[in-house]
C-alpha cells in the first residue's frame, strides 16, 4: 500500500502543481517509486498518453519530475472551460459530454468511483503518491460536494501540506483564514505549513511564523523562496502571456479566449534571442518574423473573435509577407470552411481564413493519438523541416479530409497547418525553424551555433532537478517523510 500526502493551497496560483513536481523529483532521488495525483483539473492545456487517453499537462509535468510515463490515472477527471459557465467533462481519458457549472456541482459526487478506481490503480505502481489539490479548500460553498480537496484527502486519508503564496501579499491572513474555515476535522489533517515565492531576507519574517505557529497550531515546514524555474504552469495563471520584448527572431501567437494546449511554443523560449508573444489585438501583432494560430477549445468561437476584433484581416495581410502557421484549431481556422453539424460548438458554418486548401467538419467523437514519423516535403520556411523525424499527439474534434503530410500548404507557400501538437519539442527542428528565419533577416542568433538547440525534453530534466535542488534546500524533508502516511482508501 502507498504512502500519501497532499498539497493544497490557499487560492489558485499559490505553487502547488511546481512543489507537487519537485516534491516528486526529490522522492525518486531518494530511490523511491513516486507518482502525481489530481483527481480533477480543470485545464486548457492536455495531453494524449500512449493508450490514446486525455489527461491535464499538469500532471504530465509532474510525472515527468518523478521519471515515470503519464497514465490517465494521474488525472482520472478533466474540465475543459468551452465559455464562461460551462466545460467539457473528461472521464478517465474519454470526453463524458459538456456540461454547466450548476449540472456538474450537482453530477460531480457520482464520479467519486472513478477517483477511487484510478487511485487504486495508481496505488498499485507507487511506494509514495503527492496529490495536489485545486484551488482553496476554504471555498465553503463547494464543501458539500468536494472530490479535489478535503474531500479527497478523507477519501484516501491523507495529511496535507498548505500552501501560501506571500508574493501576493497577505500570506498570514491566507494561512490562518484558511485553517480558521476548516472544520476541526479537516484542520486536523494540515500537518505543515509552506510559504512560497518569498523574496528577500528570510529572517524578518521569524516574528510573524511565531504568531503563524502559534495561532494556527501548526509547524511552518518550509519558506520557499521565489524560483526561477521554466515549466508549464497552470494555464489560466500564466506569467507567458504578459511578456512583451521581442527577441532577434520574433514569435507572434494569437492569444484567442479559448487558447489552448499553447505548451507548443515554450520550446522556442529556452533559445536565445527568440521572443515568444501572445497578442490579442492588431496593435499588438506588430510585424512578427512568423506567426503562430494555436489549439483552441472553441474554434468557431475563437475565429468568430478574430473577425470581430481585426485579428483575422491582419493573419492573412501578414501571409503575404511571412509564414503563418496553425496547429490543431488554428489549423482548422486557416481552411475553407468549418462546419459544425452536431452542435458541438456553435452549429452551422462559418467561413475559414481561405488560407489552406482544406474544410473542416466538427464530430462529436474525438481524435485522441500519439503520432511520431518523418515530416513531408514542403516549400517555403518550413522546408528546412522536410524528412526531420518528429513525435507528438493530436486532440482536436474535427477532421479536415484525408491528409497523408504531417503538415498541409496551399498556394501560399507561406501558410502550413497541422494537427500535431508538441511537432517542435525536438530541438533539431526548433533550431531549424528560427535559425533559417534568422537567416532571412540576415543575422545569426547565440547558442545553436551547431545548428541544434536543446531538445525541450532535456531541457525539462534539468528544471526538474534545479526545482528539486532548491526545494531540497528551503523544505524540511525529515518532517515532510515523517508527515507520509499509508492510504486507506474509502
Amino acid at each position: 500500500m502507498a504512502k500519501v500526502i497532499m498539497a493544497q493551497g490557499t487560492m489558485s496560483g499559490a505553487g502547488k502543481s511546481l512543489l507537487v513536481a519537485g516534491l516528486c523529483r526529490i522522492i525518486k532521488r531518494d530511490g523511491y517509486r513516486v507518482a502525481p495525483f489530481k483527481s480533477q483539473n480543470m485545464a486548457l492545456n492536455s495531453f494524449v498518453t500512449a493508450e490514446g487517453l486525455e489527461m491535464g499537462r499538469a500532471q504530465v509535468m509532474q510525472a515527468e519530475a518523478a521519471g515515470i510515463s503519464p497514465l490517465v490515472c494521474m488525472n482520472p477527471i478533466l474540465l475543459k472551460p468551452t465559455n464562461h459557465t460551462g466545460s467539457q467533462v473528461i472521464v478517465n481519458g474519454k470526453v463524458l459530454g459538456n456540461m454547466s457549472a450548476r449540472e456538474y456541482f450537482s453530477y460531480k459526487r457520482k464520479l467519486i468511483p472513478d477517483i477511487i478506481k484510478a487511485f487504486r490503480k495508481l496505488n498499485e505502481i507507487a511506494d509514495i503518491i503527492v496529490i495536489e489539490g485545486a484551488g482553496s479548500p476554504a471555498e465553503i460553498n463547494l464543501r458539500e460536494n468536494d472530490i479535489v480537496n478535503m474531500g479527497l484527502a478523507e477519501i484516501v486519508d491523507a495529511p496535507v501540506l498548505l500552501v501560501g503564496d506571500i508574493d501576493r501579499g497577505g500570506v498570514f491572513a491566507q494561512l490562518l483564514g484558511t485553517l480558521l474555515l476548516l472544520t476541526k476535522e479537516e484542520k486536523e489533517r494540515v500537518k505543515g505549513l509552506i510559504i512560497n515565492k518569498f523574496r528577500g531576507d528570510a529572517s524578518l519574517l521569524d516574528s510573524g511564523i511565531e504568531i503563524l505557529e502559534e495561532k494556527g497550531g501548526i509547524p511552518v515546514t518550509g519558506i520557499v523562496p521565489y524560483m526561477e524555474i521554466d515549466l508549464e504552469d497552470e494555464d489560466s495563471l500564466t506569467e507567458r502571456f504578459d511578456r512583451k520584448e521581442k527577441g532577434k527572431v520574433d514569435l507572434a501567437v494569437i492569444r484567442y479566449p479559448r487558447i489552448s494546449n499553447f505548451t507548443d511554443f515554450n520550446v522556442f523560449e529556452q533559445i536565445p534571442e527568440v521572443s515568444v508573444r501572445y497578442v490579442t489585438s492588431v496593435g499588438a501583432l506588430g510585424n512578427p518574423d512568423l506567426v503562430f494560430l494555436p489549439g483552441s477549445k472553441n474554434t468557431m468561437g475563437d475565429l468568430e473573435w478574430m473577425y470581430q476584433n481585426g485579428l483575422a484581416d491582419a493573419v492573412r495581410w501578414l501571409a503575404e509577407k511571412i509564414p503563418v502557421c496553425g496547429i490543431c484549431g488554428g489549423y482548422q481556422m486557416l481552411g475553407e470552411e468549418i462546419s459544425d453539424p452536431e452542435r458541438m460548438e456553435m452549429g452551422g458554418t462559418m467561413r475559414g481564413m481561405g488560407l489552406l486548401p482544406v474544410t473542416t467538419r466538427l464530430h462529436r467523437e474525438k481524435v485522441r493519438r500519439q503520432v511520431h514519423g518523418t515530416i513531408n516535403r514542403m516549400d517555403g520556411i518550413f522546408s528546412v523541416l522536410t524528412g526531420l523525424d518528429f513525435e507528438g499527439y493530436e486532440i482536436h474534434m474535427g477532421s479536415s479530409g484525408e491528409r497523408e503530410a504531417v503538415f498541409v500548404t496551399g498556394e501560399n507557400k507561406n501558410v502550413y497547418g497541422t494537427y500535431v501538437h508538441g511537432i517542435f519539442d525536438r530541438g533539431v527542428i526548433a533550431s531549424a525553424l528560427v535559425n533559417t528565419l534568422a537567416e532571412k533577416k540576415g543575422i545569426t542568433l547565440t547558442g545553436t551555433e551547431n545548428g541544434n538547440c536543446m531538445d525541450y525534453r532535456d531541457y525539462k530534466e534539468k528544471q526538474y532537478d534545479k526545482l528539486a535542488d532548491i526545494l531540497s534546500k528551503y523544505l524540511n524533508m525529515e518532517e515532510i517523510y515523517g508527515m507520509l502516511r499509508e492510504a486507506h482508501i474509502g
